[in-house]
């Protein structure tokens, strides 16, 4: 995995593009600051060896990341659209709802749905219902996501999600618009929710 590193002093915007990711250390983070996206989406994932790159988040503008509550190998933050945080930002009350612990506990929720298909389209409708719009006939996703990503999310290999994947485009149910950073899936495919049942 290759990152940079955040500065250890606060910095009212740092801009990323996509697909740079950067380690936050919590080392040189005083308790009480936070990190708050003011443009664009992020992945919060762990850099640590063992878990490859386990996803803990998503966060778009508003979101903020709480810098005390890390793990002693911090985390990082990569780019999934052109994005911009600030590290200087002051930890909101939010009366008791942090925005990693939230995708946190939604993302195991998933892992735990009966077959890869059904953690597939769960996790699409968690994408789309907190990140993605709904545009003309389709609901429409920023960025993409590898087939690797997606299986390390559903809990299954790359070859499985390329074959669930490769499945809803013959279905019409997903486009992949060539030369476009973004995702398109099919409301049908969007309104049920699995994890509602």
């Amino acid at each position: 995995m290759s990152f940079r590193f955040l500065p250890d002093d606060p910095v009212a915007a740092i801009r990323m593009p996509t697909g740079q990711s950067v380690l936050i250390d919590p080392s040189s983070r005083s308790g009480g600051t936070c990190l708050e996206v003011l443009e664009g989406v992020a992945r919060v994932y762990c850099p640590c060896e063992e878990t490859e790159g386990m996803t803990l988040a998503f966060l778009q503008e508003g979101d903020q990341l709480r810098t005390d509550r890390l793990c002693s190998d911090g985390v990082c933050v990569e780019a999934l659209t052109p994005l911009c945080f600030r590290s200087d930002a002051e930890l909101t009350e939010s009366d008791g709802f942090d925005p990693v612990n939230e995708w946190t506990l939604q993302l195991l929720r998933i892992r735990h749905l009966g077959s890869a298909e059904q953690r597939l389209q769960a996790l699409f409708v968690l994408l789309v219902n907190r990140l993605g719009r709904r545009c003309g006939d389709w609901c429409q996703l920023p960025f993409r996501l590898t087939h690797e990503r997606i299986g390390e999310l559903i809990g299954s290999t790359r070859v499985t999600s390329t074959r669930l994947i490769s499945r809803l485009r013959s279905a019409q149910l997903l486009n992949v618009p060539n030369g476009e950073q973004i995702l398109k899936l099919a409301p049908s495919l969007i309104e049920t929710d699995p994890l509602g049942a």
